[in-house]
């Protein structure tokens, strides 16, 4: 039950971060700073948690995770909520089951189950309806899904490597150590600091984001990936849902974005229930 609740509270806090990074966006000019001013205060959070229980002994392997996520992902996910908003980024990474299971097929060479295709295909169904939609420009939609579609890849593969090495360090350490790589990638990108209104703006989207680092990596050292994956994967529809009630004037939630969101979390329940 405690993975359980971690897992949803991860999701919860994830898609509450999204929506926080939308409104942060609205008052800040330089996407670039907008990055670092949301791993920063996630960095704080997850130090604190590391300084109440830590193990760096197994550390370092999750140092290369973070370049990956938070580091690359949390720059394509802000750019992508820029483009096209905190709802349809949600959906659209929602959609890293799909990538973490071509990857387990390719690489390691799992074999394939019927649940597997019903999940892919419900992801993907999802998907077309998130592109098919109408109401925003289409350049500016097919590239803000492009790059929500490259957050998905970092995130997945991330969440394959801690998968793996879930039993080599403290979940908060582990956390830290993933955030601390973001935080260096985030510099190197935008190479100087961020300002007192940057960090003003984000400041809120970094504890959540922080927050639900924490209650991730604490759900794999507790439960079962088949538990705890399709139950993360809600993040998309927490996302839609607090962007419907929040923002709704600006993100244009409607029935084809929901049913979108309904699909993607459904596919990704499949493959998790699954693997």
């Amino acid at each position: 039950m405690t993975a359980v609740l971690l897992a949803v509270g991860s999701a919860a806090l994830f898609g509450a971060m999204t929506v926080a990074v939308r409104l942060g966006l609205r008052g800040v000019v330089s996407t670039q700073g907008a990055v670092l001013a949301t791993v920063l205060p996630a960095l704080g959070v997850a130090l604190v948690g590391a300084a109440v229980r830590h193990d760096v002994h197994g550390a370092w392997p999750f140092l290369l995770a973070g370049v990956l996520a938070p580091g690359l992902s949390q720059i394509f996910f802000t750019l992508g909520v820029r483009e096209i908003g905190a709802a349809r980024t949600s959906v659209a990474v929602g959609a890293a089951p799909l990538v973490a299971v071509a990857i387990a097929l390719v690489f390691l060479h799992e074999p394939v189950r019927g649940p597997l295709l019903l999940g892919a295909l419900a992801i993907v169904a999802g998907g077309i309806l998130l592109a098919a939609e109408r109401d925003r420009p289409g350049d500016l939609r097919a590239r803000g899904l492009v790059l929500a579609g490259l957050a998905a890849v970092c995130f997945a593969t991330r969440d394959n490597i801690v998968r793996a090495l879930h039993g080599h360090a403290a979940p908060e350490t582990a956390a830290a150590a993933t955030l601390l790589a973001g935080t260096i990638v985030a510099l190197l990108w935008t190479r100087r600091a961020p300002t007192r209104r940057e960090l003003a703006r984000l400041a809120p989207a970094g504890v959540l984001f922080g927050l639900s680092y924490l209650c991730l990596f604490e759900a794999y050292w507790r439960g079962r990936v088949t538990v705890v994956s399709p139950l993360v994967a809600m993040e998309s529809l927490f996302g839609v849902a607090l962007a419907y009630v929040l923002i709704r004037q600006t993100e244009g939630v409607g029935r084809r974005l929901a049913l979108g969101a309904l699909l993607v979390v459904a596919g990704g329940a499949l493959i998790g229930a699954v693997r």
